[in-house]
């Protein structure tokens, strides 16, 4: 092993097997072990990347990518890892698909898990849909490869769902950790609301970021107005992570009181839980005009509450006046945050979002290669 990998975190041996063959959908489906060792593996083929060494561990493999939504920076990290790994990315548009005409999500799974060694997927638009499409994907592959003694695996990655990304959210843990040391014990972690202009927009990147943050002792503060609570089980589990860890959770209704004193913020706009539901009973009735009146509605609720941006002021009310500002991006200047305040975090935001590479990385990584703690050991240039 080299100088640069015996600084980085031990691994797991145990949990390491224990992910083998194992896809992602949720994190509360790992346990903080499995987490930690993915996270160290992350690690790992950041520094041997960074170096300029090969981590081309799965040469020639298919990895799919499936969106049923708009992405740039997670398409780009997906494509990134695959072929750092030696993969072949192929990114389908989930418009061209048969769902719309009758699919079912067990038969796309089928279809595509029969050419692909790892499918990734993101399903985020519609409340209550994205996660449980997303089992019955991966429900649908296993149930392909058993069919034919097939003795590939093929896991499934969750690019974003209605409940949860965790792509992103595991990215921002581990660029919090490099920032803060890999304890977030006493960490007072800021995560609001923010208003913006476009369209409302999904609940899953705060309902991932207080359902992970308070598994490693953080004292998360989520923020929001009335119209803009999160999903019960999501906000059930963050206080119950955060009794396990020592860490805490906590709900306020003021925007400046969650920066007061926070070593991080991470200020960003959903949409209204009320109209969200909303649009689930339009999409299941194909009411196209009455979706597009919810969206309306929705934007209208955002306008009511401008005065919920990053500003200056308010990151002066931070530890020290020197919070860490997160972000999963784009971020609407002007909305969100202030041209000032994104223009000194440019290059942060910049290295968070790319540790959703090396996440990826890592999740296709634990999932298909044996013994991958000694072939990281044997990653050569």
């Amino acid at each position: 092993m080299t100088a640069t990998h015996s600084r980085l975190p031990e691994l797991d041996p145990a949990a390491l097997e224990g992910l083998f063959g194992r896809s992602l959908l949720l994190t509360d489906d790992w346990n903080r072990a499995e987490l930690d060792t993915l996270l160290a593996v992350a690690s790992r083929l950041e520094a041997a990347d960074r170096v300029g060494r090969s981590t081309a561990l799965l040469p020639d493999e298919l990895a799919y990518a499936l969106f049923f939504d708009n992405s740039t920076r997670t398409k780009s990290a997906w494509a990134g890892a695959a072929a750092r790994l030696g993969m072949r990315p192929v990114i389908v548009d989930g418009s061209t698909t048969q769902v719309e005409h009758g699919e079912t999500a067990s038969e796309t799974g089928a279809m595509l898990g029969m050419n692909a060694h790892a499918l990734g997927l993101r399903h985020d638009l519609i409340l209550g849909e994205g996660q449980s499409f997303m089992r019955d994907v991966s429900q649908g592959i296993g149930d392909y490869l058993a069919a034919t003694g097939d003795p590939r695996k093929v896991p499934v990655v969750n690019l974003q769902c209605d409940a949860d990304h965790p792509t992103q959210t595991l990215a921002d843990l581990m660029w919090l950790r490099e920032r803060f040391g890999d304890s977030l014990e006493g960490k007072k972690i800021a995560v609001t609301w923010a208003y913006s202009p476009s369209y409302a927009k999904p609940l899953s990147v705060p309902q991932g970021l207080i359902s992970l943050l308070t598994r490693f002792g953080a004292h998360v503060t989520l923020a929001h107005p009335e119209a803009y609570p999160l999903t019960p089980d999501r906000m059930d589990a963050a206080l119950r992570h955060a009794g396990e860890s020592g860490g805490s959770f906590r709900l306020v209704d003021s925007m400046d009181e969650a920066f007061e004193g926070a070593d991080a913020v991470y200020p960003k706009s959903w949409g209204p839980l009320g109209h969200m539901l909303e649009r689930v009973e339009a999409n299941r009735a194909r009411d196209r005009e009455r979706m597009k009146a919810i969206e309306a509605e929705a934007l209208a609720e955002n306008a009511r509450h401008r005065d919920w941006i990053c500003d200056e002021r308010r990151m002066a009310l931070t530890a020290a006046g020197r919070a860490l500002y997160m972000h999963c991006l784009p971020a609407d200047i002007g909305s969100e945050v202030t041209p000032g305040v994104m223009h000194a975090a440019r290059v942060d935001v910049a290295r968070e979002a790319n540790k959703k590479l090396y996440v990826i990385m890592a999740l296709l990584a634990v999932a298909k290669v044996r013994r991958l703690g000694e072939r990281l050991g044997e990653v050569r240039s």
